[in-house]
């Protein structure tokens, strides 16, 4: 049966507001801060395939879209009215699943004896257990450290609840009543898309939802056709780095070669590094997933709104995710922290695509996402844990617009919490929450502002965590002439005697009175700083985005009285001259370049992949500090002059050559 348009439209919309008002009912009934507040959940309908063909467009977490259910369902066996399957284990679930706090929950929806559809939704829980409070540590280096590994089991059985697995959930979580109030928010979820399910079919019949589920995602699969077909085909290289790892001081490189034709798409990350001793790979099991593909789902999307949101935009990507690697890690790699690496990949992926479209993609956004997490003592000898901001940066410009400030939904849309709520949770006093004058990129348009988030802790025997720091050495980069916004920071009691200033974070220990200060990067402006309207300037001056030092030193603007100074402003431009760039990473990440080549960095990740897992880290250890032991101490933020650079360069592409044999 082929449906009409207009049904399939109704369908469409009908199946969409299923979703919606199934996220309305977690959030509305959810325990915890990071569910009511923060909106870090989401909501599906799936097809028989277990690939989602509805999902919703303006509440939740808005890029799992290309998310498989299929693995999950078929590891628990057969089903009945009334089961719900419960996991939350990126291995056992073959990536639905991406870290151990995101508790999945998948309902069959039956119809005279059959399953006609399944409905999704997951949960950033407070604590699944493991070594820190909230499991997440981006030092842990297994995934055993996470907390409470379950694999695919049913937490309902035709309607009851699992008592065993309850136990199991209590036993192992500081937070066993928040966990457990949210898990039955989203079993109320799950019986709302069960009542508009059976309502649709009430109306359309049960056929007609079937071949819905197939033709909205064959319908979006030919709308995202029609958008690739639209980019000149063709292979981009784009590479860009991680920081750390969090447990040594090496970047992490992130390497995509994307081959757009024919309407389709090829994602090779061969090149990136392999998988690290810490939390940040993406559990991917090789497959196109959406964490690694979310930037084109983005794109589409952006090109053709009228496109459904379903798994079908997703189908003409293919994917090449060496096993080993930090984008396909083998077990029992920690996955904690992997949406530090997803932003990175989303970093890639726009700046790939940037350069087949580069009026169409921005330059690169603050490139981070920290959920600011305090666990404080309470009073039964517990640990209150709570999310007290996913503090974000900024969006990057692109022709035409600036990018926005203090807002970057590049891999979610998780919304602030409210200080008043923040407050009345925990036992800290929230001192500023606002943005973050001139850490936004340069350019005809301006990168968008980070933010500033600091508070007084009030009581003693406080942790403070910040899983996911990054862009504190590689800058956000701007594109066409744009310059790379500001780096982030942390600091302890700035200003003070006991002023201490912080690269990333495991557990932080701080007691009543110090002052924490969480700052996140700006993102990457676009175009010729010197070419940006005065006018403009001036009202990010009057604005509070920009200092009226900035306006001197980063477009040449002179601002006097709350006026621009046009003769002095004429005057400083005329003499201004600054080096164009296609993309500009900044002084750290030009200096990184000079010394670590780009071939020879293929060359020695390909190596490193045929070593025993045990010996990679060790080994390429060894390599880089042969060759930073040749540079300042602090490079790439110490400056070494050219020749030190040059012969360090050498003797790294010799070392690396040496190991073809």
């Amino acid at each position: 049966m082929t449906l009409d348009p207009i049904t399939l439209e109704i369908l469409n919309n009908k199946a969409a507001a299923v979703t919606e008002e199934m996220c309305v009912t977690l959030q509305r009934t959810g325990r915890t801060l990071y569910v009511k507040e923060t909106a870090d959940f989401a909501c599906a309908l799936a097809g028989l395939d277990g690939r989602f063909f509805a999902y919703p467009r303006f509440i939740g977490v808005s890029g799992f879209v290309g998310l498989e259910c299929a693995p999950t369902i078929e590891a628990v066996g057969d089903l009945e009215p009334g089961d719900v399957i419960l996991t939350n284990d990126p291995y056992y679930s073959h990536g639905l699943a991406t870290h151990l706090p995101d508790l999945q929950l998948i309902a069959p929806y039956f119809h005279d004896n059959r399953i006609v559809a399944y409905g999704w939704c997951f949960v950033h829980c407070s604590d699944i257990g493991g070594r820190v409070p909230s499991s997440i540590s981006p030092t842990n280096h297994e995934i055993y450290q996470e907390g409470l590994r379950i694999p695919p089991v049913k937490l309902m059985r035709r309607g009851e609840l699992n008592g065993d697995v309850a136990l199991f959930l209590n036993a192992n979580s500081r937070t066993p009543d928040a966990n457990m109030g949210d898990i039955r928010a989203m079993l109320a979820a799950l019986d709302t898309g069960s009542r508009r399910i059976r309502q649709i079919i009430t109306q359309h019949g049960a056929q007609t939802l079937l071949d819905a589920q197939a033709e909205l995602t064959a319908y979006a699969e030919k709308k995202a056709r029609d958008v690739l077909g639209r980019i000149p085909a063709g292979t981009y290289r784009f590479v860009d780095y991680l920081d750390d790892d969090a447990v040594s001081a090496l970047p992490v490189r992130l390497s995509l070669a994307l081959t757009i034709g024919d309407g389709t798409i090829h994602l090779d990350f061969t090149g990136s590094d392999p998988q690290v001793a810490a939390a940040m790979n993406i559990p991917s099991r090789g497959r196109p997933h959406a964490w690694l593909t979310l930037r084109i789902l983005a794109m589409i999307h952006t090109l053709d709104p009228t496109a459904p949101l379903n798994a079908g935009l997703l189908r003409p990507v293919s994917i090449t995710a060496p096993a080993g690697t930090i984008v396909n890690p083998d077990e029992p790699a920690a996955t904690g922290v992997r949406h530090a690496a997803a932003i990175r990949v989303n970093d890639v992926l726009n700046g790939a695509l940037g350069l087949a479209l580069p009026a169409a993609m921005p330059a690169a956004s603050s490139g981070t996402v920290i959920p600011v997490v305090v666990a404080e003592p309470n009073d039964r000898g517990g640990r209150n844990v709570q999310v007290v901001e996913p503090m974000i940066g900024g969006t990057g410009a692109r022709q035409g617009v600036d990018g926005i400030d203090g807002r970057d939904s590049g891999i979610s849309n998780l919304a602030n919490n409210p200080v008043e709520t923040v407050e009345a949770e925990l036992d800290i006093e929230i001192l500023r929450y606002g943005l973050r004058p001139d850490s936004g990129g340069a350019g005809r348009w301006r990168g968008g502002c980070g933010m500033e988030l600091s508070f007084r802790i009030l009581k003693d025997g406080t942790n403070v965590l910040g899983r996911g720091m990054e862009r504190l050495l590689f800058r956000p980069w701007g594109r066409n002439g744009g310059r790379p916004g500001l780096p982030g920071s942390l600091v302890v009691n700035e200003g003070s005697l006991g002023e201490r200033w912080l690269g990333k974070i495991d557990v932080l220990d701080v007691g009543a009175g110090d002052i924490v200060t969480f700052r996140t990067p700006g993102a990457g402006g676009w175009g010729n700083p010197r070419e940006r309207d005065p006018a403009l300037v001036l009202s990010d001056v009057l604005n509070g985005f920009v200092t009226i030092d900035g306006a001197r030193q980063n477009y040449g603007v002179v601002i006097v009285a709350d006026a621009v100074d046009e003769a002095a402003t004429l005057a400083l431009r005329a003499a201004w001259t600054t080096e164009e760039r296609v993309v500009d990473f900044g002084p750290e990440r030009a200096a990184w370049d000079e010394v670590f080549d780009a071939g020879a960095m293929d060359t020695l990740n390909a190596h490193l992949l045929t070593l025993p897992l045990v010996r990679r880290q060790r080994y390429r250890r060894d390599i880089f500090a042969e060759t930073l032991g040749q540079l300042p101490k602090g490079f790439p933020c110490a400056r070494a002059d050219e020749q030190a650079k040059a012969d360090a360069r050498d003797d790294f592409v010799r070392t690396v050559a040496s190991l073809k044999g």
